[in-house]
């Protein structure tokens, strides 16, 4: 049986005692080599509210951009002006990847690490010369891409509404 995408990298098998094995991390990173994270996700507190919807990666303009998993690319167009590529993958995830050159067409099948296109200079409040920005979604809700990567995202307390 799978391990679900939340579980820890290591894990022992059923009926095979203390042995681990290390399982794949659900997405592989979008860039090669892996990038530099130069804007963390920050999840938004309502539907609509501010917030990063993802992660921005240093990039050079022309390089290849890689699909995170196998799946289907579902959209390829401008949103807001900026060229943005979709792809959805098997569990209701969808990666998102901003501004980038597509190489692939809607509907096509992708495979992971397959290239999708190509990042493009110019996104907003880049701190390098070019930024790609993933996203990911489970179904409406937006997800840091960094947990299903393997690594560790940046993380920040806020505030409970509770009574104590």
């Amino acid at each position: 049986m799978a391990a679900p995408p939340w579980a820890p990298a290591a894990v022992a098998e059923p009926g095979t005692g203390s042995s681990l094995t290390t399982r794949q991390p659900r997405l592989s990173w979008p860039l090669s080599p892996v990038p530099v994270i130069t804007k963390y996700f920050d999840a938004p507190e309502t539907p609509f509210g501010p917030g990063h919807r993802g992660v921005d990666l240093a990039a050079v303009a022309g390089q290849d951009v890689l699909a995170a998993d196998a799946g289907v690319v579902v959209f390829a167009g401008l949103v807001g002006g900026r060229p943005v590529l979709s792809v959805d993958h098997d569990g209701g995830l969808r990666t998102t990847y901003e501004p980038v050159a597509p190489k692939v067409t809607v509907g096509e099948q992708v495979y992971r690490g397959q290239v999708l296109g190509t990042v493009l200079a110019g996104h907003p409040g880049c701190t390098v010369a070019a930024c790609l920005h993933w996203g990911v979604r489970r179904g409406e809700e937006y997800v840091d891409p960094l947990s299903l990567t393997g690594e560790l995202g940046e993380y920040r307390l806020k505030p409970w509404g509770g009574d104590r």
